[in-house]
Order: C-alpha cells, then sequence, then structure tokens
C-alpha cells in the first residue's frame, strides 16, 4: 500500500478549513460572548442540578458496575492487548453499544448526562473499554447519522450499531491530521448515478480492525469538497493493512483501512456531498464530551489512590500526606478535580438541554480537563514513587496490592491527542476568538485585498469600534453579593473578560494578518478563556450547592475557594505574560535548530542508531562552519 502525498499551500489549506467551519452562530455561546467582552453570566447561572436518576438509567449504571469488578481484569486486557470475547458480548447483551440510540432503533436512549456519567466510571476503572464503546457511539456511525441521517439510514443502521456491531470512525490519513486540503481518499459518482466509487487510505481508525461499519470521509475526485459515507466493512475492497499499537490502551483496535474501488450505494451519503468536514466537526462537538468526563473519572481514581498511599505511608515519624509538599499537591488535586467536573457536567448539560452552541464549550472543556487530569496522573506517578512506576502484576507478584498507576499513565496520555488535539483544540477556539473581528476588520488586514477596498470599508469598521471599545473599560458594577465571599470570583472574572476581548482586538490590530502565526499569542488567550470559564463553572456550581442544601456544600466550598484562588494568579500571568515574552527569540532559535546550526548537540548520537542517524555527509554539510582557535601569545 503506498500514500500519495498531496502538496497545497499554506493559503490553500486555511481556505479548506475556513470552508469547514460553522459560521453561524443561531444559539448563545457564553464563551464566544466571554471572547467579545460580555460576561454573560445568566447563560450559566443557576448551576443546572439535576434531582435523582431515572430509574432504568440507575439500574443500568449499577449493573454495568457490577460487570466491570466482576468480569473486566484491566491488567489482563493490558497485558494480552486484546478485548476479551465474554467481555464485549457482555457489553453487547447490557446494550453497552446502544447507550444514546433511541429506543425506537433498540437503543437505551439515554441522554448526554447520562452518557457522560458512564463515561465518567470508565474513566476510572479502564481506559480501553472507554475508549471502544466512546469511539463506536460518539463519532462512530451512531453519533453522525443521528444528527445527519435519513430515516431510511437510520432504520438500516441505527439497530446494528445498538445491537452490537461495532462502528469506528475514519478520517485521519498518513498525510492528513487536522489539515483535510491534502485529503487524498477519493469518491466519483459511478455513470449510472447508484453508486460511489470509492479509493484511498486511512490511519488510526479506532475499532477500526473489529468494526463492522465505518464512517468514512473522502473528497470528490474533481472538485476536492469533501463527503460523508457510511461504509460496510465487509465490502469488496475494504481492507485491514495493519493494526497499530501504542504507549496505552494496548487493546485498542486501531487500524490502517484501505479502500479499493470500493461501490458505495448513494443512499449511504451522510448529509449533502460537500457537507463531510462540517458533519465531522458537528459530530465532536458532543462526541468529545467523552473525554472530560472520562477526564473526571481519571482524577477521581487518582484521587483516591493518592488519599490512600500518603496516609498509610510513613515516612521520617509521620504519614507522607502531612509532609507539606505532598499535602499542597492532595489540595490541589481535589480542588482542581472539584472545577473539571464542574466544567464537565456544565457543558454536558448544555449540549443536553440542546439550546446552546456548545462548539467552544465543548472543546474548552475537552481541552482544559485532559490537561487537568494529565497533571493530576503524573503527580499521583510522584507521590507513589517507585510503586507508581512498578506494574500492577508485579507489585501484586510480590505481594503489595496493585495498584496501577504505571497503566493509568500510559493509557491516559492519549487524551490530550484524542478528537482533536490541545494544540488543535486551542487553534479552534482562537479562530473563533477572532471572528467578530475577522468580520468587521477583515477587509483591512486581508491579503487579497486592494487598498480602495480597505479604504472603503473604514467607515464601517470605525463606526464599530468607536462604540465597542470603549465598553470594554467600563464594568458592569454588579456586585454579585447573592454569591457571598466568592462574589470577589466573579468579579475577577467579569473584568478579566472585558481585558481579554481588550487583547483580542490588541492583537489584531498589532499583528494583524500574521495573527494566525501568533499560535503562543492566541494560545495565552485561549488559556485565559478556559481558565475563567472554569472558574465561572466553579463558582456557580458551589453557590448551587449552598442554595440547594447539598451535604457537600461546605467541603465543596474550601475547594472552590483553593481552586479560585490559584486561577486568579495564572490568569494574571498569562495576561502579562502576551506582551512580555520570549516568543520571537524562541521562534528564531527553533529555525536555527531545524536549519542544522545546533547539530554539535547531537554529536555523541553518531553511529548510534541507524533509524535516525544522518550520513557523515549530510552532517557536515548542514553543519556551520567553526571559527579555528588562534593561540594568543
Amino acid at each position: 500500500m503506498t500514500d500519495k502525498t498531496i502538496h497545497v499551500t499554506e493559503q490553500e489549506a486555511m481556505d479548506v478549513a475556513e470552508a469547514s467551519r460553522q459560521k453561524e452562530w443561531k444559539q448563545p455561546s457564553f464563551m464566544r460572548e466571554m471572547f467579545l467582552g460580555n460576561f454573560r453570566l445568566d447563560l450559566i447561572h443557576p448551576y443546572p442540578v439535576h434531582q435523582g436518576e431515572r430509574p432504568e438509567f440507575q439500574a443500568f449504571f449499577n449493573t454495568l458496575k457490577d460487570f466491570l469488578r466482576d468480569h473486566v481484569d484491566s491488567d489482563q486486557i493490558d497485558a494480552t492487548g486484546e478485548y476479551p470475547e465474554d467481555v464485549v458480548d457482555g457489553l453487547r447483551k447490557l446494550g453497552a453499544f446502544g447507550m444514546k440510540i433511541p429506543k425506537e432503533y433498540g437503543g437505551l436512549g439515554f441522554d448526554q448526562l447520562e452518557y457522560g456519567k458512564v463515561m465518567e466510571m470508565l474513566g476510572a476503572y479502564d481506559g480501553n473499554l472507554s475508549a471502544l464503546l466512546s469511539a463506536h457511539q460518539s463519532i462512530g456511525v451512531p453519533q453522525p447519522l443521528k444528527l445527519f441521517g435519513t430515516p431510511e439510514q437510520k432504520k438500516k443502521y441505527l439497530p446494528r450499531c445498538a445491537a452490537g456491531e461495532i462502528s469506528a470512525f475514519a478520517l485521519t490519513e498518513a498525510q492528513v491530521g487536522s489539515d483535510p486540503a491534502r485529503m487524498t481518499t477519493t469518491y466519483e459518482l459511478t455513470d449510472d448515478g447508484k453508486h460511489y466509487i470509492l479509493n484511498g487510505s486511512k490511519l488510526w481508525c479506532t475499532n477500526g480492525t473489529i468494526a463492522k461499519l465505518l464512517v468514512v470521509m473522502a473528497c470528490d475526485s474533481q472538485t476536492k469538497a469533501i463527503s460523508a459515507f457510511v461504509v460496510e466493512a465487509d465490502w469488496e475492497g475494504v481492507k485491514v493493512e495493519h493494526r497499530c499499537h501504542f504507549m496505552g490502551l494496548r487493546a485498542l483496535a486501531n487500524a490502517v483501512l484501505s479502500f479499493t474501488d470500493v461501490k458505495i450505494p448513494v443512499e449511504n451519503l451522510i448529509g449533502k456531498e460537500g457537507r463531510g468536514l462540517k458533519i465531522a466537526l458537528t459530530t465532536l462537538n458532543d462526541g468529545r464530551l467523552s473525554i472530560p468526563n472520562g477526564s473526571v473519572g481519571a482524577a477521581k481514581r487518582a484521587l483516591q489512590i493518592c488519599r490512600e498511599w500518603s496516609a498509610e505511608r510513613v515516612q521520617w515519624g509521620k504519614p507522607i500526606g502531612k509532609h507539606e509538599a505532598i499535602s499542597h499537591k492532595i489540595a490541589d488535586m481535589a480542588s482542581i478535580t472539584f472545577a473539571m467536573e464542574s466544567v464537565a457536567h456544565l457543558a454536558t448539560d448544555m449540549s443536553n438541554r440542546g439550546n446552546f452552541d456548545i462548539r467552544l464549550e465543548a472543546a474548552a472543556a475537552k481541552e482544559w480537563n485532559s490537561c487537568r487530569a494529565w497533571e493530576i496522573v503524573d503527580d499521583t506517578m510522584q507521590i507513589r514513587g517507585g510503586r507508581g512506576y512498578e506494574t500492577a502484576p508485579s507489585l501484586a507478584s510480590r505481594g503489595e496490592r496493585p495498584v496501577a498507576v504505571e497503566r493509568m499513565m500510559r493509557d491516559y496520555r492519549i487524551n490530550k491527542i484524542f478528537e482533536g488535539s490541545s494544540e488543535i483544540m486551542h487553534l479552534f477556539m482562537a479562530r473563533e476568538a477572532v471572528d467578530k473581528h475577522l468580520q468587521v476588520a477583515g477587509d483591512v488586514i486581508a491579503h487579497n485585498k486592494g487598498p480602495a477596498e480597505k479604504l472603503q470599508a473604514l467607515p464601517h469598521i470605525a463606526a464599530f469600534y468607536a462604540s465597542w471599545y470603549p465598553s470594554q473599560w467600563v464594568g458592569n458594577f454588579k456586585s454579585y453579593k447573592e454569591f457571598g465571599p466568592y462574589a470577589r470570583y466573579l468579579r475577577f472574572v467579569e473584568r478579566s473578560t472585558r481585558r481579554l476581548a481588550r487583547q483580542v482586538f490588541h492583537g489584531m490590530m498589532v499583528h494583524q494578518a500574521g495573527l494566525q502565526n501568533k499560535q503562543v499569542f492566541l494560545f495565552r488567550l485561549v488559556d485565559i478563556a478556559n481558565e475563567l470559564f472554569a472558574m465561572a463553572a466553579t463558582v456557580s456550581r458551589v453557590h448551587a450547592m449552598k442554595v440547594n442544601g447539598h451535604p457537600e456544600a461546605s467541603n465543596a466550598a474550601e475547594l472552590a475557594d483553593i481552586f479560585c484562588r490559584q486561577v486568579k494568579r495564572k490568569v494574571k500571568r498569562l495576561f502579562q505574560d502576551l506582551w512580555s515574552n520570549d516568543d520571537s527569540q524562541k521562534y528564531r532559535v527553533a529555525l536555527g535548530v531545524l536549519k542544522g546550526k545546533q547539530l554539535w548537540l547531537e554529536e555523541i548520537l553518531e553511529g548510534l542508531d541507524p533509524v535516525f542517524e544522518a550520513t557523515a555527509t549530510e552532517r557536515t554539510a548542514s553543519r556551520p562552519s567553526r571559527p579555528k582557535v588562534v593561540a594568543i601569545k
């Protein structure tokens, strides 16, 4: 199997990505308003409180918990690198592959909140099973068909998915990650108009080696428009070329797939031709919420491990948890876990209600929670020390409790990459952050606009900013007194929201068209927004707990306070770093490294590993000449 490489310019790649954006904002978005300088507390407050759970969901949840405890050996799954057939069959019988599929198609009909709670439990128990189930119904066939499928497609495929025919999502290619302009998998309509002919290959298809059904993204061989199709894995021309293996999630059924003259019935087109990327992005808005919910489960498991170990492990005459260095880590873990749960539940509830545009909130929840949980897992490894680094089977074999921190670290790391890497989440959010300014002032900074067009746009630009910009310096004078001691944190969020909007505008004015290349500047803006979102969600939640008489309200108040204190310091530092930094120097040094300027640092590696070794000629040719050393007499 060979892969074609498509060469496109930076502008061509950006044009394709821009064409795939969902440009309308038909429903409210808390974070979009934040980027515009509007602190819309009413969009997240009062914090959603749900009284009890549906009996049918609670019954399923408890049964699944018993099944995991009694039938799933995570260490064995990790050691063999396979999903045991009895485990997969057990999940089928429970209906776990149809959690989000409506009852009319044979599913369980759970809503997003109920599904999120299952993902939280799986995140705390077994990453392999979490990936299996979430890839199937969050981004596999069920979700895009629910959103965009025809009645006939739903009737044909959703019952099969609910019964446990596993599905997969095929977008990535060997040369195509988040750059769809270079997609090489193509389709073309047959002369009789009854089929599309699919050719190409896809990389890293989770569930790909065991899937019966696939969602495949491909581009028109002539127009390059990207479309989405349901493809059955047993059709002629569909082939599993390779099973990929990874650092963690050892059982992940991840495949390289090839398609050779695969005949797709025209009725298997999802949505309309040319809408494939928009379908994928819309599907991921809800689909990527699996990760922040799973991250909460992982954080809770890590906190449990550290709490128990820090209480029983004694060093220098007292439990290690009473040493300040460890106690601070534990306090951070607990407070951040509470904030992560606040973010995940809020974003999931927004999705569940359906009257919000959650593209930014889902991305923020995925990015922020996955990064915070990774830090918590890393600290768990540090607190457990050698017992964290040692495998669970090794611990068990010498008589110690088999706490699988080592496996947790390997399994969890992918969450900063899955369903949009942290960098892509930042870029996606940054594009939306500047969207309004591009609408207003885009003609002035556009590379393809002439002087006359730019001059013509000035009156409209001046009219908008004459009112908008001064408003970003004037507060709303709300006291938020009903929040008691947390009012000061909401005032901080409100002030910081206006400051964030000003900095977005200043960045546009200073860097103009070059802003797209100032990724670190943009990333800091996004980080500020994410931290403010987390702070606001946390304050809203702890207030709701107090108002509703939650038995743990006072304990939650401690966690919320320490979390908000730290976020204030972090946000202030990020604002300072926007304009006082080493970005240009780092970029210049990096270009020098890429050109071979610092190859002398790698000299000890010469001849050590042929996989990475450049020839002596290449190294000598790329290495800058060194000045001669002259003795001074």
